[in-house]
C-alpha cells in the first residue's frame, strides 16, 4: 500500500468546480486501488499547540485569529532569497467537530494536511522567481499527483500532474490568465513533472501542439461518471416534488443548463437560440455568476433585442430562471428532471457534465468541437456551438419529439456506460504502477 498525495486546491471551494468534481473523484479511486490519500489543502487557518483548536480552524478559518507572524517572516524571507519550501502540518481531524455540512465536498482521505494560504504563495512565488516552490510535508507520499497545473512539487518523490485542457492559449479571451506565466508554467512544469495525465485525447493534441510537452510524456486517462445510488435511484415523484417545489415548472417540462456563467460556456448565445426558437418549455439555468456573466445575460435584460414586441420578449424571459448555485443532490433532482440539457460549450478539456445527464437518464444537446465528440459518440444531438441557429433548431426539435428524447436517452446511457469508475480506476492503475 503505498500513500499518494493530491491537492485541495479546488476543494476548497465553497460552491464546486469540474476541477473539484475531477479531484474528488480522483480520491475515491485512489483508495479503490488500494492505496492511502493524502489531502493537501491552503487554508487560511490559524495554526496553534492545541490540536482542538486546529482541527476548528481548518473548518472555520476565522481571518481575525491568524497567526501572522510566522506567515509574515517567511514572506520577507522569500522576497529575499527566492523560493523557499513550504511547509505543511497535519490537521487532526478527531470527529469532535461536526463536519457532516462538508460531506458532498470533502473528498476520501486518510490524512489531511494544510498549509496557510498555500496555493495563493505559490502562486506569488512564481510570479516572482518563476519557478516551482517545494512543499515539505511531516511525513513523504510516494508519488504526489496534483489536480491542476501548480507551481509547487515535493521533492524527491514522483510528481504527476493533470493537465485538462489549455483553454488560456486555445480561447486566450475567454480567461482571465496572465497568458506568458501560464505559459511559462506548463515549460518549467515540463522540466520539474515525472508524468502529465489529461482528460480526452483532444487535451493531449493540444498540449503537445501548444505547450510543446512531448507525446510519450502525457496519458490519457478520462474521467469517469458515478452518481450515488441514493440520488440516482430517487423515486420519480419525489424528484418531480423537488423540482417542481424548486422551480415552479413540470417534471421533464424545462431545458437545463448548469456550470459557471463564463464565455467559453457560451451561454449568450444558448439563451439567443432559445429565445429564438419560441418554444414554450422553461430554461433553467444553474450557475454561479463568473468573469463576463453580465454580458452571457444581457438578453435576459435587454429591450433592444431583435425578437419582436417587448411584450412577447418579456413573456419569453419570464420563462427562463437563473440560480446561482443547487446542492449536488438537489442538482441531481433537477438533471433528473429536465426534458433536455443544454451544453453548448466553446470548449471542454472533458465534459463532464454532459455525460452526468446520460448517466441519469436525460436527452444531451451539446458542441461538437474540443473534447466532446469524443466523449459524447452519438450519443448527443451535436450543433455547431457558434451558429445559433443550429441551436435553435436543435431545441425545436428536442422540444417537439418525445421519441428523439428516448431515443438519445438510450444511446446516452449506453455512452456513459463505457466511463464508469472501474474503467478510469484500471486506466489511472496504469500510470501508477509505471512510477511507485
Amino acid at each position: 500500500m503505498s500513500r499518494i498525495l493530491i491537492d485541495g486546491y479546488n476543494l476548497g471551494l465553497e460552491k464546486g468546480t469540474g476541477v473539484a468534481t475531477y479531484a474528488r473523484n480522483l480520491s475515491y479511486e485512489i483508495v479503490g486501488l488500494g492505496h492511502e490519500v493524502d489531502v493537501l489543502y491552503g487554508n487560511r487557518m490559524s495554526v496553534t499547540r492545541n490540536p482542538l483548536l486546529n482541527e476548528v480552524y481548518f473548518f472555520d478559518p476565522s481571518e481575525d485569529e491568524r497567526i501572522k507572524s510566522l506567515e509574515i517572516m517567511e514572506q520577507v524571507m522569500q522576497a529575499v532569497h527566492g523560493p523557499l519550501s513550504f511547509r505543511a502540518r497535519q490537521v487532526p481531524v478527531t470527529g469532535r467537530v461536526i463536519t457532516r455540512a462538508f460531506q458532498s465536498r470533502l473528498p476520501r482521505f486518510d490524512r489531511l494536511y494544510n498549509s496557510p494560504d498555500l496555493f495563493m504563495r505559490a502562486q506569488s512565488a512564481f510570479k516572482l522567481w518563476k519557478r516551482p516552490s517545494a512543499i515539505r510535508m511531516p511525513h513523504k507520499p510516494d508519488l504526489a499527483h496534483w489536480t491542476y497545473p501548480i507551481p509547487l512539487h515535493v521533492k524527491g518523490r514522483p510528481n504527476i500532474y493533470t493537465l485538462h485542457d489549455v483553454v488560456p492559449l486555445r480561447l486566450p479571451y475567454t480567461t482571465l490568465d496572465h497568458k506568458r506565466r501560464y505559459l511559462r508554467l506548463l515549460q518549467q512544469l515540463d522540466e520539474k513533472a515525472t508524468h502529465f495525465v489529461t482528460v480526452s485525447e483532444n487535451s493531449k493534441r493540444d498540449l503537445v501542439d501548444l505547450a510543446g510537452i512531448a507525446p510519450e510524456r502525457i496519458t490519457n486517462t478520462y474521467q469517469s461518471v458515478s452518481i450515488p445510488d441514493k440520488y440516482r435511484t430517487k423515486p420519480e415523484d419525489q424528484v418531480a416534488r423537488e423540482v417542481e417545489g424548486l422551480t415552479g415548472f413540470d417534471y421533464k417540462g424545462y431545458f437545463l443548463f448548469w456550470g459557471s456563467l463564463e464565455p467559453k460556456k457560451n451561454i449568450g448565445r444558448m439563451i439567443e437560440a432559445y429565445l429564438s426558437s419560441k418554444v414554450q418549455t422553461p430554461l433553467v439555468i444553474v450557475g454561479a455568476q463568473a468573469w463576463k456573466a453580465e454580458q452571457e445575460l444581457k438578453l435576459l435584460g435587454d429591450t433592444d433585442s431583435v425578437y419582436g414586441s417587448f411584450e412577447r420578449r418579456r413573456g419569453a424571459r419570464k420563462r427562463i430562471i437563473q440560480l446561482p448555485y443547487a446542492p449536488f443532490p438537489l442538482l441531481v433532482s433537477l438533471i433528473r428532471g429536465a426534458r433536455a440539457a443544454l451544453f453548448p460549450s466553446l470548449y471542454e478539456g472533458f465534459g463532464l457534465p454532459a455525460l452526468e445527464a446520460m448517466l441519469l437518464g436525460t436527452p444531451v444537446i451539446c458542441s461538437n468541437t474540443s473534447s466532446l465528440p469524443e466523449v459524447t459518440g452519438n450519443a448527443a444531438y451535436s450543433v455547431d456551438p457558434y451558429d445559433t441557429q443550429s441551436m435553435t433548431n436543435a431545441i425545436r426539435a428536442m422540444n417537439a419529439d418525445a421519441d428523439l428524447r428516448a431515443d438519445y436517452t438510450a444511446r446516452g446511457t449506453a455512452q456513459a456506460a463505457l466511463f464508469t469508475p472501474e474503467i478510469y480506476r484500471k486506466r489511472l492503475q496504469g500510470v501508477y504502477d509505471r512510477f511507485l
